[in-house]
């Protein structure tokens, strides 16, 4: 090749100092659009997250005057884990209240399994990824920079059971069959496991209430711990609750696959990069089963496509 010919082709392929970028290079460096809209659509349903959280505990005087709301309100169920005995909160937890009507009134808790499948049936876990407050507290725990390994599932898998186990011991079979003399049970999850009411309720209570803090004792010392246990795990496993021990979850969980908030994945769009499950807070196979019991319908997926084949289910 004649050397004014190489040095010309030489100068060609390599731009010369101080000369703009190129467009592909551009492409690389440049935040994508696709980010920017998965960071608002995430800010959008954290704002929302946050504004259920003040709907359902909107009695501020139960913050200063250190009480609770005993209004007409209190007999209606919300559809999230929110403590009855925190101070703000205005509604009734539906867990509660059905532990509440099995071990005390020993009746069928018609009322609160009607309004808990109706939120089921209309929203499924989409309760679980918008209006939860311990939801709400787990996303910002886990926004915390720590590595976030992945569980193994053979591990996993059978972990996820436990909430059910939770729901159907603690919340039902307990209340029902282990009465003391008097014919009476405790709410079993609330007074031994319940994190959202060990926060909502103990630690506040006992913290502007001397006499209280007197009388707390061992029981309260193991529900700290298993509280401050469970937020330590939400740091390095989003949703850890949500995933393994909630039985507000578990019961939401049985209409995830025929409620009206669904998801859809386009096969035909779908390229199979992954992208949709590394986002996932809940560690669901989305490519393999996009309406998984596990869906809390948060929308990361959605947002992470690179090819848009993920949309809401328009029935």
């Amino acid at each position: 090749m004649p050397r004014m010919h190489r040095d010309r082709v030489s100068a060609e392929k390599t731009p010369a100092a101080g000369a703009p970028e190129t467009e592909e290079k551009k492409k690389k460096t440049a935040p994508s659009s696709g980010q920017g809209k998965a960071k608002r659509a995430d800010r959008i349903r954290m704002f929302i997250q946050a504004a259920a959280c003040v709907f359902f505990n909107g009695y501020a005087a139960g913050f200063t005057k250190q009480t609770i709301f005993k209004g007409n309100a209190k007999g209606v169920c919300v559809p999230v884990l929110n403590c009855y005995s925190c101070p703000g909160a205005l509604g009734a937890c539906p867990i509660g209240a059905l532990q509440s009507i099995l071990g005390a009134q020993h009746k069928v808790p018609f009322y609160v399994l009607g309004a808990l499948t109706l939120f089921g049936v209309v929203l499924g876990r989409a309760v679980c990824g918008f209006l939860c407050p311990f939801g709400f507290l787990q996303d910002l725990l886990a926004k915390i920079p720590t590595p976030k390994p992945k569980i193994p599932k053979k591990i996993d898998r059978p972990a996820r059971f436990v909430k059910y186990a939770v729901l159907l011991v603690l919340c039902v079979g307990l209340p029902v069959f282990l009465t003391d003399e008097f014919g009476f049970a405790p709410p079993f999850f609330c007074k031994y496991l319940c994190p959202a009411g060990t926060l909502e309720g103990g630690v506040f209570h006992l913290l502007f209430n001397k006499s209280l803090r007197a009388l707390a004792g061992g029981l309260f010392g193991w529900k700290l711990g298993v509280m401050l246990a469970i937020l330590a795990a939400c740091v390095f496993i989003p949703r850890f609750f949500c995933r393994y021990l909630c039985p507000l979850g578990a019961f939401y969980s049985l209409f995830n696959r025929f409620s009206f908030t669904r998801m859809h994945l386009d096969k035909e769009k779908c390229v199979d990069c992954g992208k949709c499950e590394q986002v996932c807070p809940m560690a669901v196979d989305v490519r393999k089963q996009i309406n998984s019991a596990e869906c809390i319908r948060c929308g990361k997926c959605r947002h992470a496509c690179p090819t848009e084949a993920i949309k809401k289910d328009k029935r």
